[in-house]
């Protein structure tokens, strides 16, 4: 098994007295996909936003490449090679696909319209249908504005300049709900490049067909406590629904 990537231990976090997370752990390995599933209200909501510098938790520890972090802000995350893509994919949808590829990110012209603050578009169309082309997301062309995209097509937008932006984590909140068929096997197939690509990746996902057949390990949530965490081989479809429900008795955790 590959280094330990990414790292939180014994994460609590309450709001009021409402605990949301409590003793929370989870390990993500370099060239690692790893489901985190559970039922509404267990936590995992709670849990990426803690990943994703979010929110700070109130008691545990994070680790990065084996050196303990603070995230103040997602700022801080994302520039440490962590990329989030929640369910409402942060697209602006009066901004091309290309602009929205670079968004934050921008090229700006070389001299002095660049110091002007003037943006080299023609650079990001060519830079934006590269990198989508390379993690294999089809899209129409980068300089139609994201308003004019399917659902479909929006989404893969999100998931593809995640992944091409991606240096060590990503983590990828629903992103195939409300997607067709053919649209959701593409976005898994862009989880599998992301894992050739070394990437740890963190699915989130309800779709439990989903999460059985691209993750390497799953991890359970329930009332804010991982109950499970093992090797995706040790679950089937049933199982896996009777652990996320309790009607199944929890096996103690596997040492990941």
């Amino acid at each position: 098994m590959a280094e330990v990537l990414y790292e939180v231990k014994g994460v609590s976090k309450r709001y009021g007295s409402v605990v949301a997370l409590e003793g929370a752990s989870l390990k993500l390995h370099a060239g690692e996909v790893v489901g985190l599933v559970g039922d509404n209200g267990a936590g995992k909501s709670t849990l990426v936003k803690v990943l994703s510098g979010a929110h700070m938790p109130d008691d545990g520890e994070i680790f990065l490449d084996g050196e303990k972090v603070s995230w103040e802000n997602p700022r801080q995350a994302l520039e440490s090679g962590i990329e989030t893509l929640y369910q409402d994919s942060g697209l602006a949808p009066h901004l091309t696909v290309s602009k929205n590829v670079f968004l934050g990110r921008e090229i700006v012209k070389s001299g002095l319209l660049g110091k002007l603050g003037f943006l080299d578009s023609k650079a990001m169309e060519e830079k934006a249908h590269a990198e989508l082309e390379r993690v294999g997301i089809a899209v129409p062309a980068s300089n139609r504005s994201v308003s004019q995209l399917s659902g479909g097509q929006r989404q893969a937008v999100a998931i593809g300049r995640a992944v091409a932006w991606a240096r060590k984590v990503i983590i990828l909140d629903e992103p195939t709900n409300h997607l067709g068929a053919r649209q959701a096997g593409e976005v898994l197939e862009v989880i599998k490049e992301a894992k050739k690509k070394g990437l740890g990746v963190i699915f989130i996902s309800h779709t439990l067909p989903h999460v059985l057949e691209v993750t390497d390990r799953i991890v359970v949530l329930r009332l804010g406590k991982v109950v499970r965490d093992a090797p995706t081989s040790e679950f089937t479809g049933d199982t896996l629904v009777g652990t996320i429900t309790g009607t199944i008795s929890t096996i103690p955790e596997h040492d990941a």
